[in-house]
């Protein structure tokens, strides 16, 4: 009999810690300029990430979870969709969606607190951030669910952290998938660490996308640090749902190096040394060292990517901060069809309380 533990599941890795090749990268689709605008992004990805940081620190927005660490999961992704394909994102995707064509603005109002910055300029169909844990897994089959019925080659990934993979809503959702076969990818991100809780005490199978097996479905990992191995595993998984040949789990292997949130303070629960030795094998650095090593990429270039990055951020910042806030009584809205009595009364209070307040009441 076959154990559990024993079951082989398949791991990629193309670029190590080192930035040295473990595996030949295929020379198509991986041009160097390919693997400069990874890089790019990847920057991009994470001056955002320091701006929302600040502007949580400062005030200027609410709380924000960073995605410091775990860029390269978000442009592998990101360049691996085709535009007719449905984005389905949890709340470290800030590299995904941007690519997407959502705006930082757009991002920076979400966590702001203004609901507006959901409504995408430029990508409708794409889901909003989504914060309770693994429920947007159930939505991402539904909309899977509509592409078979409609016989569509279209494909939905959806994303999530370890520990959602614990929850209900992942484990039923990864079942209707393989019972369905579903044109449909799910990524994890193992980024180790569920708020507080390790994952050596998440799950005691030796890989997270073993869950994968109960449910009849692909289920392999890939290291999440390797930008070009997290493209190559996700868009071979994305042509095959394309292809009505099922649904994929792929476990990205990664590190929170970030606190949970800016609500958390994740020194109480981890050590130094682990951060530490996280910090060695985070993705820019690793890309951009294979970039060096090749004559690919320079000291200048980079230091032209970095001001371009930030120039770029600080205006998406201002126009977050120039963006009026609404009336008091929008919180109040698309909660109900009909407005409970309760409600309605609370509403119409608000609204006076605001009018008396500018009359100087």
């Amino acid at each position: 009999m076959q154990l559990f533990s024993d079951l082989v599941i398949p791991y990629t890795q193309f670029i190590d810690q080192h930035g040295k090749t473990t595996n030949e990268i295929p020379e198509k689709p991986y041009s160097p300029d390919l693997l400069r605008e990874f890089y790019q992004w990847m920057v991009l990805t994470r001056q955002f990430d320091k701006k929302a940081i600040a502007l949580q620190r400062t005030g200027q927005m609410g709380t924000y979870a960073s995605t410091l660490g775990q860029e390269s999961i978000g442009v592998g992704i990101g360049y691996a969709m085709e535009n007719s394909d449905v984005f389905v994102p949890y709340y470290r995707d800030y590299a995904t969606m941007l690519i997407r064509g959502v705006k930082m603005r757009e991002l920076f109002q979400y966590w702001g607190g203004d609901e507006r910055g959901s409504n995408y300029e430029d990508n409708k169909e794409d889901l909003p951030i989504c914060v309770p844990i693994a429920t947007q897994v159930t939505h991402a089959c539904g909309i899977a669910s509509a592409f078979k019925i409609r016989g569509e080659k279209r494909a939905v990934v959806v994303t999530c952290g370890d520990g959602a993979t614990s929850k209900g809503d992942f484990l039923e959702s990864i079942n209707l998938a393989g019972a369905w076969q579903l044109p449909i990818v799910f990524v994890v991100n193992n980024n180790q660490w569920a708020i507080s809780v390790p994952r050596s005490i998440q799950c005691a199978a030796p890989t997270l996308a073993q869950k994968a097996v109960g449910a009849g479905i692909c289920g392999e990992q890939v290291d999440g640090n390797d930008v070009v191995a997290t493209h190559h595993v996700v868009k071979t998984a994305l042509d095959k749902a394309r292809a009505n040949k099922g649904p994929t789990l792929i476990e990205a292997i990664s590190y929170r190096l970030c606190d949970h949130t800016t609500a958390d303070d994740a020194t109480r629960y981890r050590k130094t040394d682990e951060v530490n030795r996280a910090w060695d094998k985070e993705p820019i650095k690793r890309l951009q060292t294979y970039l060096h090593a090749r004559s690919l990429w320079d000291e200048e270039q980079e230091k032209s990517l970095i001001v371009s990055c930030q120039a770029n951020v600080e205006q998406a910042a201002q126009e977050y901060l120039a963006v009026a806030p609404q009336e008091p009584g929008a919180m109040f809205d698309h909660l109900y069809e009909n407005l409970p009595y309760a409600l309605e009364e609370q509403c119409e209070q608000a609204i006076a309380k605001t009018q008396r307040l500018r009359m100087g009441e």
